[in-house]
């Protein structure tokens, strides 16, 4: 259950709030449609629009029906008094939008497959949203970015390094700049909103860009460096946005709108990134 104390930024839309729940399904649809959608821990099914969806389910302490979507598919929460008919009826009543968001899930893990790194000498990944190529050699000290027509970034690792060593180079290279690139703009967009950032923890999170905390704590998706600044800037600007207004209200994407006026643009290129798998 989120906190009422933190928000996260997602890589896919919050969920929808629950009302009057509607009535469920019927029953002899499930046996004439194919599981289309599984979580791995599923362990109830609904099918709407002739699709079957496989999805774990939990109860939770909280006051409404909660939905969540990531790379492993649906997860649905509700309070201990809410009937499984309800829940039901509340999952056909956000259909389409559940259906929406679990073929967008689906896309983006077929996209991360598709662009998955393949970790050798003369390997490309993105890096602040431009291409970069791999170079290994080992008598480099310290990774050393060269740029030019053609990013390379040089490694010292062993010529007879397996991939995961190679890697775990990267990503350690990777995530010094993060910290260095998110603090600068922390630093920068804190002053402009009013607000004072305390703690800066990289996460590596499935489905988040970025998290805030009423303590002034910002959680930041160490991944974020592999886009462009603009958008790494957006993430920057929501969370400390959060510090003064948590909610998602009208009043808080002003306060985004303030320092950023293209907000909505930078959002928008962001929900269309395909990080490469690690």
């Amino acid at each position: 259950m989120r906190s009422p104390f933190q928000f996260v930024l997602d890589f896919f839309d919050s969920e929808p709030s629950i009302s009057e729940p509607l009535a469920p399904a019927p029953q002899d649809a499930k046996a004439l449609s194919p599981v289309r959608f599984a979580h791995p821990q599923a362990n109830r099914t609904v099918v709407f629009e002739g699709v079957r969806i496989g999805y774990a389910f939990a109860r939770a302490k909280r006051k409404t029906i909660g939905f969540s979507i990531g790379p492993d598919g649906l997860v649905v929460r509700a309070p201990k008094w809410v009937s499984l008919k309800e829940v039901d009826a509340a999952l056909l009543e956000k259909s389409s939008w559940v259906l929406r968001k679990l073929s967008e899930s689906q896309e983006q893990y077929h996209q991360r497959e598709h662009t998955r790194v393949a970790w050798h000498d003369g390997a490309q990944f993105a890096y602040l949203g431009k291409p970069v190529q791999l170079c290994i050699d080992p008598a480099q000290g310290s990774a050393q970015l060269i740029t030019g027509d053609t990013h390379v970034l040089r490694i010292g690792v062993s010529a007879n390094a397996n991939a995961a060593q190679i890697r775990d180079c990267v990503q350690a290279w990777l995530m010094r700049q993060a910290r260095e690139l998110f603090e600068a703009r922390l630093n920068h967009f804190a002053p402009l909103l009013g607000v004072e950032w305390k703690k800066l923890s990289l996460s590596n999170a499935g489905t988040r860009w970025g998290s805030a905390g009423i303590d002034g704590a910002i959680r930041l998706n160490w991944r974020l460096i592999h886009v462009s600044p603009s958008e790494i800037d957006y993430v920057v600007a929501h969370e400390l946005s959060h510090l003064r207004v948590m909610n998602h209200s009208a009043q808080f994407w002003e306060t985004v709108r303030s320092v950023m006026p293209d907000y909505a643009e930078r959002r928008k290129r962001l929900k269309t990134e395909s990080l490469a798998e690690w």
